[in-house]
């Protein structure tokens, strides 16, 4: 298996950029259409969960769009094979003291690029360190 093949990253990377732009505008139908529509869809949230496309579909017609200014540092892509990748960053807006950490896996499906599950979460700045954790010293 051919990890991170530079093709196949540049995919994922622009299916990844066009999800974070459906996410700024707040245009749902697109955000929707980037998660596989199955049963099997898993999404963790800051402080909710979602089984299934159709739990994903009903929990985003509630939320409210996100804020302006959401920049994302320190995006992460990895490739397994041709069908398989791996997408994590963090996340900030300009009015938060906490900084979000998104992680979605993403498979090549017949219909193309979708996530299969997303897990979203925040930590106080104060707390987000880049590289190794200190446990791994």
């Amino acid at each position: 298996m051919q990890i991170d093949r530079p093709e196949i990253v540049a995919e994922v990377r622009a299916a990844f950029a066009s999800y974070e732009e459906a996410l700024r505008r707040d245009d749902r139908d697109a955000i929707l259409g980037w998660f596989w529509d199955a049963a099997e869809t898993v999404r963790f949230g800051i402080a909710d969960r979602q089984n299934g496309a159709d739990e994903v579909r009903a929990w985003r017609a509630e939320q409210p769009p996100v804020p302006a200014g959401r920049t994302l540092a320190d995006t992460r892509i990895t490739t397994f094979g041709a069908d398989y990748a791996v997408v994590t960053t963090l996340f900030t807006y300009p009015s938060g003291a906490a900084t979000g950490r998104q992680s979605q896996t993403w498979v090549r499906l017949p219909v193309g690029w979708r996530v299969v599950s997303a897990h979203v979460s925040e930590v106080a700045n104060e707390a987000v360190q880049l590289g190794s954790p200190s446990w791994l010293s």
